[in-house]
């Protein structure tokens, strides 16, 4: 399905990019990741009752959008952006009115994801390539802790992971991979999701 067709059936304006005015910014251009490519990453991941999410450098919201009418969960995006953010809010109230019928909240903040604390309840967290690996290392940092402190289950989806990010949660993480999912007909091999999960240490006796 066409994305601007996509994008009708929710209600909502996600199509096209964003360039910071500062190209020296560790945060990366907004793009949407593609509805092509949500479908099928969905079809072999599967959101429950009971999960929340979190998208860092949410956007338009696309990500909080698709989520919220396939699954039904609660979704929050976090945008660094004021222009885009605004655009966010716009399209929230646009899809709202299209699916009054969905009571599971989406919510956007607008600020780094370096500085959202992560709430207990939440316990998948999405990123598309949002910002450069320093902040990353951060907003992993910040999920890490908040395991530590409210155990729980948590996964990372990734999509088109950089290098820099499977290294530092291969090497300095307790995540591990447990998913990988492909973008058929995609001739880019990064083209694809990676999943991590993180299970809570046990407490010792």
């Amino acid at each position: 399905m066409h994305e601007r067709q996509y994008d009708k059936i929710l209600g909502i304006r996600t199509v096209g990019l964003r360039e910071w005015k500062d190209s020296a910014s560790l945060y990366n251009r907004y793009e949407a990741t593609p509805y092509k490519a949500l479908d099928q990453l969905f079809n072999a991941y599967k959101l429950r009752e009971g999960d929340q999410v979190v998208d860092f450098g949410s956007g338009r919201g696309r990500i909080a959008f698709y989520i919220n009418n396939k699954f039904q969960v609660p979704v929050t995006g976090i945008e660094a952006n004021d222009i885009t953010f605004g655009e966010a809010l716009d399209n929230k109230e646009r899809y709202r009115r299209k699916a009054k019928h969905i009571k599971a909240p989406i919510n956007f903040e607008f600020g780094l994801a370096e500085h959202y604390e992560i709430k207990p309840e939440e316990n998948k967290f999405y990123f598309f390539n949002p910002f450069s690996v320093k902040i990353f290392r951060q907003v992993i940092n910040n999920i890490i802790k908040s395991v530590e402190e409210n155990k729980r289950v948590v996964d990372i989806i990734i999509y088109y992971p950089l290098p820099e990010y499977k290294q530092f949660l291969r090497n300095k993480t307790p995540f591990q991979l447990i998913n990988k999912v492909r973008v058929s007909g995609r001739k880019d091999k990064l083209e694809k999701f990676v999943i991590y999960r993180m299970w809570p240490e046990e407490d010792e006796e």
